[in-house]
């Protein structure tokens, strides 16, 4: 697995908003382990690097019910893909979820990297990059490519 440690390291420099939500619900008996150590682990895995092949590959699993096509093996009970899949939908874009939803209406993640992964229950998941992020932060290129594909294609969840 590849990491971009400046990616990571500005996560970590600029992140004081998720610094503050994790002492908020340490605050209320929520958060277990130490703060800082448990964002700057989370700011690591936002980090990942990915091709957009390898980043549609790794979600496959959650177009077919916790199961890979692919391998045949399961990563997911068809219970918990479906919870991942409406966390993505009504979450995955940050502020911009619900727009989102509307313009597209697909289960995506987006990442301060440019890249979205959307998934077509029972059909597939695509991986769309391009780095220049709208005001909040998500691609935006990205996005109105994925909003003119499930367009033209029909293929939304709506």
């Amino acid at each position: 697995m590849n990491r971009d440690h400046e990616v990571a390291n500005s996560e970590m420099e600029h992140g004081d908003r998720n610094l503050a939500l994790a002492c908020l619900m340490k605050s209320f008996g929520n958060f277990e382990n130490d703060v800082h150590a448990t964002v700057k682990t989370y700011f690591k895995h936002c980090a990942v690097t990915m091709t957009t092949e390898e980043l549609s590959r790794s979600m496959l699993f959650l177009a077919f019910g916790g199961i890979d096509p692919v391998t045949k093996k399961c990563f997911a009970t068809p219970s918990q893909t479906k919870r991942i899949n409406v966390v993505m939908l009504t979450c995955g874009h940050y502020d911009a979820s619900g727009e989102f939803a509307y313009h597209v209406g697909l289960p995506a993640k987006s990442g301060v990297g440019g890249g979205i992964v959307a998934v077509v229950p029972g059909k597939m998941s695509i991986a769309i990059w391009s780095p220049a992020l709208n005001r909040y932060g998500n691609s935006h290129a990205g996005t109105l490519a994925l909003e003119k594909f499930t367009d033209k294609t029909g293929l939304s969840i709506f």
